[in-house]
């Protein structure tokens, strides 16, 4: 018949006694039984001198209960917002007026191609609440747009390059390369330079004639007409 010991005045009887001398008379059994007890009121006292504090973890072995130091949730500071997946025509005048209505705009700019002028699809807005940055970001991300998903993401302000900004009021004017083109074929030319434009002309036109030999098609290519003299652009008459 196995001796049933209850924790409390098995904690009682140890500290009057060597507790070598008390599993030593003990059986295998009724040694775990005891090391079970006394490890089930070990954790009950600590349990019960910390009741004024709710203990977010208890160990394992029945050890003090520990409370977790509090962490405050970082504060919200970031008011640069990427948008991605921009659709054709929704440029800057249609983007400030559509995420004007959450807020004000402190400033704003899309991403465009230097020589053309054409958007990248892409744009930062920076808003004056971080507030309504986080709105704007939860509320318009994947919002179907014109076919395409919008992709709207705050950006940490260590993350924001210095010369984002730079430039952001500035609207882009696409480079007239045809009228640039036209001026630079139509200028007066000196002597020197009619007599280089004529060479290139003529070392051009020989170039065409060997491969036209090569491919071995018979034909007789006209002679070029020029002259070396400029043809003079304006004409003053005396009076």
């Amino acid at each position: 018949m196995t001796t049933q010991f209850s924790f409390l005045p098995f904690i009682v009887y140890a500290r009057n006694r060597n507790s070598s001398n008390i599993f030593s008379e003990m059986g295998v059994k009724e040694k775990k039984a005891a090391k079970k007890n006394l490890k089930n009121a070990t954790a009950k006292l600590s349990v019960s001198n910390n009741k004024t504090e709710a203990a977010d973890f208890l160990p394992l072995e029945g050890g003090p209960a520990r409370k977790l130091p509090k962490q405050n949730p970082p504060e919200n500071t970031a008011t640069v917002l990427y948008v991605g997946r921009i659709p054709h025509g929704f440029y800057e005048k249609e983007m400030e007026g559509y995420f004007g209505q959450f807020g004000t705009i402190k400033r704003m700019r899309i991403a465009r191609n230097k020589r053309t002028g054409k958007s990248k699809h892409f744009g930062f807005i920076e808003f004056e609440s971080p507030e309504v940055a986080k709105i704007v970001a939860d509320t318009m991300h994947n919002y179907l747009l014109f076919e395409h998903l919008l992709q709207v993401y705050l950006i940490p302000p260590e993350r924001v390059h210095p010369k984002l900004w730079k430039g952001f009021n500035y609207r882009f004017k696409p480079v007239d390369t045809l009228q640039i083109e036209r001026t630079r074929h139509n200028k007066e030319r000196t002597l020197e330079e009619h007599k280089k434009f004529v060479e290139k002309i003529l070392k051009r036109d020989q170039k065409r004639r060997k491969r036209i030999e090569a491919a071995g098609i018979d034909y007789e290519c006209p002679e070029i007409v020029g002259s070396v003299q400029p043809a003079p652009k304006k004409i003053k008459f005396e009076d």
